[in-house]
């Protein structure tokens, strides 16, 4: 399909967070505030809030396939965007479904293996599934650092690092690759875009605090929701990353952990 054509429908494979700063609740904020119009398939429901993830509940592989047909079938999808995939099975479920699109639906891959709080989401199992069957398959893919090392096998210390590690995301099948640079010391944030225009670096800086759970979820749905709306994807993935900044800047303060960005910050005065 062409994605410059605006449509702005988004449906959004991933799992639920009970505190609502990331996953599906995340990513419904991010797309509507890019004005795009999200739906969802749930992978899994989580038990957690800004201190950590306590528990996670997969939803059945038949529900699961239900939803991502129903929403599919009747409403459409100009771009899809997946974000915690249970299991391994989940993996294959979602990697056979976009297969069979037709025509093919462009899909934003973020590769959710670590919670902000550090807690491991997937087994290696479901690592090496992401790897092998949804890595093909990405219009775009955007790990943070620890995501990237994984996927990759390189160590990554340094915006070299970063670059080296987004090529090979490009050679194992990617189309194009976003490498973020958040968990990388120094005042600011620089994250590494290779695409068919080549490198891109872009810079922001680094802000204080701990208001940082559901950003990776964040800016990969606001680059999913400003794809669906026609945006070019350097123009789209430069949007979302300002969209994100400035949602840290005026994050709330809830919760005594990871504490949730300010999604809405785009629609108030």
């Amino acid at each position: 399909m062409d994605i410059s054509e605006p449509k702005g429908r988004v449906l959004v494979i991933a799992g639920s967070d009970s505190g609502g700063g990331a996953g599906i609740q995340a990513d419904i904020k991010a797309i509507t505030a890019m004005g795009g119009f999200a739906a969802t398939a749930i992978t899994a429901i989580t038990v957690q809030n800004t201190l950590g993830v306590s528990a996670i509940h997969p939803v059945p592989l038949d529900i699961l396939r239900g939803q991502i047909d129903a929403v599919l079938d009747d409403i459409g999808a100009d771009v899809i965007k997946t974000g915690m995939l249970a299991n391994a099975d989940v993996v294959t479920l979602v990697a056979d479904r976009l297969r069979a699109c037709e025509p093919s639906v462009p899909l934003v891959l973020d590769p959710v293996m670590v919670a902000t709080s550090g807690d491991a989401l997937v087994d290696d199992g479901t690592e090496a599934a992401i790897r092998d069957r949804l890595l093909p398959l990405a219009f775009l893919v955007t790990p943070n650092i620890p995501e990237a090392e994984k996927l990759t096998g390189l160590v990554v210390e340094d915006i070299s690092g970063q670059l080296d590690a987004a090529n090979r995301l490009v050679e194992m099948g990617a189309r194009a690759a976003l490498v973020k640079g958040g968990h990388l010391k120094g005042n600011v944030v620089t994250d590494v875009l290779v695409s068919a225009r080549g490198m891109e670096l872009m810079e922001r800086p680094r802000l204080p605090g701990r208001n940082t759970h559901g950003t990776g979820c964040t800016l990969a749905s606001a680059i999913a929701g400003l794809l669906a709306e026609g945006a070019a994807l350097p123009d789209a993935v430069r949007r979302a990353g300002d969209y994100l900044h400035e949602a840290i800047a005026r994050a709330p303060g809830f919760g005594a952990g990871h504490g949730p960005v300010n999604h809405a910050w785009v629609m108030r005065p």
